[in-house]
């Protein structure tokens, strides 16, 4: 209530309007596919490929034979090239559910639960049921815990963190935490120090998909977390009968687990119940079984399905902005569902683009070109055939869909032109670390594919492999036909709205007008000096803003532009003139 004022004064009152409120999660490109390790279905921001290789895992050898995964090779690509940020959401076999560890107390049971962060990688296809917490990738137990010590006299006990393949003698310690406590109303509470934190994918009431999180205590491990806590009940009761909150009762038994506490196992073997490492690593996701069978998934235990979580929440625009999709590993061919649903989520959010692949390795032109004709859309773009590229992590050669390479690509363009030049040709279409295409493109080739739209992917002798084209998935022809269009469409709009918004339930004035005129103007003006509009013109005045629509509170801009387009086709013509002729004539 506020104040009754009486006799005259100055009254001096503080209203608390330093809120922070965080926006989207923003990043250059936002990928999707499996990984070693990593949060499952939550996209999660790199800045480096070493940040990506802490988080998400690094390639590894098992057995002797080395193994990696697309989106491993995408991100070092990508990173490689000029890229600052990628938005990164592993997908799994969807039967893994993280590990849980129950560490006894004095009285023989559970003080705490600790949980995984992280689930089994997906070659680890099993689908027993089971926890498989693959922490540390490789190993036959990946995580152990611990107790080290208690104190009764405190309340405060040592817990640590190992690897699962190491040596009661020779310990690999992950990590330790010293003096904690089972006293939820001390800063050492071992549900606050550790953190308590998990995040689950839901839909609203419209069918949006968004990560809601529950828990109290922000995560500080980076492998578990405490899932569940049993209540405790003071340790004992003073002269005067107060509850003294040592928990001293409650304390893990030192050695609980010691050696044998391992968070899961890697069931069965590194390819489950297919048993053996097949030809090709990077087989296509096929379209899911209706039983789940194994015939329903690739070699690395996945189907199209496990997908589907993960680009739906990639739909979110006020979570997530990138302007850049892709899912290496889904081609059209075997999961149509899927791929069409990143071509969807692209146009729906209209700030990015698709780079998908058509068929997997080995198909012909005409199996290529009866898929495209599925899509008409120009915020999607489609690049054959398939490449071979040496792993820098492993060493060993692989046949990659274009998807995996292609935006890296993108990122070098924009960083020595813009987002308005095609990322294509001999100056910015280079792919320096392919080795050879499967196919060598003829000239009569790359005339077919790319009038289906479908982007060459050519070789040169002397220049090495290029990429040979920039059409979208846009059937009819336009300006947006073309991936330097729409991204330049993309680039404006980004900026354009940004401005807009700080109009909102401002006086609909002159003035008003003026402030976005006088920001948008200069912004457009500065795009046509980077040669990436012809011409432009920005209405904001009486014309398209009458009483009626002043009347509904709406404020009303148009702005018309003519895009630079590119020249694919370049012809010379050489005239050979007699002796004497005049030049010119």
């Amino acid at each position: 209530m506020a104040e009754t004022l009486i006799s005259p004064g100055v009254f001096l009152q503080e209203n608390d309007l330093s809120q922070i409120t965080s926006g989207p999660i923003t990043a250059g490109a936002a990928i999707v596919g499996p990984t070693v390790t990593g949060p499952v279905n939550i996209p999660t921001l790199v800045t480096t490929y070493s940040q990506y290789k802490a988080v998400f895992g690094a390639p590894f050898v098992s057995g002797g034979a080395a193994y990696e995964y697309l989106t491993s090779m995408a991100a070092l690509n990508y990173f490689e090239q000029g890229g600052t940020s990628l938005l990164v959401t592993r997908v799994t076999s969807g039967s893994y559910t993280p590990a849980t560890a129950s560490i006894n107390n004095l009285a023989g049971t559970p003080a705490f639960v600790l949980e995984t962060l992280s689930v089994g990688t997906v070659m680890n296809n099993n689908d027993a049921s089971g926890s498989f917490g693959s922490l540390v990738s490789g190993s036959s137990a990946n995580v152990r815990w611990e107790v080290t010590a208690i104190n009764s006299g405190s309340g405060e006990f040592n817990l640590i963190l190992r690897r699962g393949d190491d040596y009661q003698n020779n310990k690999t310690v992950l990590e330790t935490w010293n003096a904690l406590s089972m006293d939820p109303n001390q800063s050492n509470y071992v549900a606050y120090v550790i953190g308590d934190q998990t995040q689950t994918v839901s839909t609203d009431d419209l069918g949006n998909y968004y990560l809601q999180t529950t828990g109290s205590y922000q995560n500080n491990s980076r492998y578990v977390r405490v899932k569940t806590v049993n209540t405790p009940t003071p340790g004992y009761f003073n002269s005067i009968g107060q509850a003294q909150n040592q928990y001293t009762s409650s304390l893990p038994n030192v050695g609980s687990g010691s050696y044998n506490g391992a968070f899961g196992s890697a069931a069965g073997a590194i390819f489950g119940s297919f048993g053996v490492e097949a030809v090709n690593f990077f087989e296509n996701i096929p379209n899911a079984l209706a039983d789940g069978s194994v015939a329903g998934r690739n070699i690395q235990g996945l189907r199209s399905t496990d997908y589907n979580t993960a680009i739906n929440l990639l739909g979110n625009k006020d979570a997530y902005k990138f302007n850049i999709l892709y899912t290496p590993g889904l081609t059209y061919v075997n999961a149509p569902s899927q791929v069409t649903s990143v071509v969807n989520t692209a146009q729906t959010r209209g700030d990015s683009i698709a780079v998908v692949d058509m068929v997997g390795y080995g198909q012909s032109i005409p199996t290529l070109l009866a898929q495209v004709t599925a899509f008409d859309s120009s915020y999607a773009a489609a690049y054959w055939p398939w490449v071979q590229v040496r792993s820098r992590e492993t060493g060993k050669l692989n046949f990659i869909p274009a998807s995996t390479i292609v935006p890296a690509a993108y990122e070098y363009n924009d960083r020595v032109g813009a987002e308005w030049f095609a990322p294509a040709g001999l100056n910015r279409g280079g792919l320096p670390t392919v080795l050879q295409p499967e196919r060598k493109l003829t000239s009569n080739d790359r005339d077919r594919i790319y009038q289906g739209s479908v982007n060459p992917i050519a070789t040169f002798p002397g220049v090495g492999t290029v990429i040979y084209g920039q059409k979208t998935l846009q059937q009819k022809a336009s300006a947006l036909d073309r991936v330097n269009v729409r991204r330049l469409l993309i680039a404006l709009k980004d900026y354009i709205g940004q401005v807009a918004e700080t109009l909102v339930f401002e006086p609909n004035t002159q003035v008003t007008r003026n402030r976005f005129l006088s920001q948008v103007n200069p912004y457009l003006e500065s795009v046509q000096q980077r040669q990436g509009l012809y011409a432009f013109q920005v209405v904001m005045d009486d014309s398209n803003n009458t009483p009626d629509v002043i009347d509904r509170n709406q404020l009303v801009g148009s702005i018309y532009l003519q895009p630079t387009k590119t020249a694919e086709f370049i012809q010379l013509d050489f005239n050979v003139l007699p002796t004497g002729a005049t030049f010119g004539q």
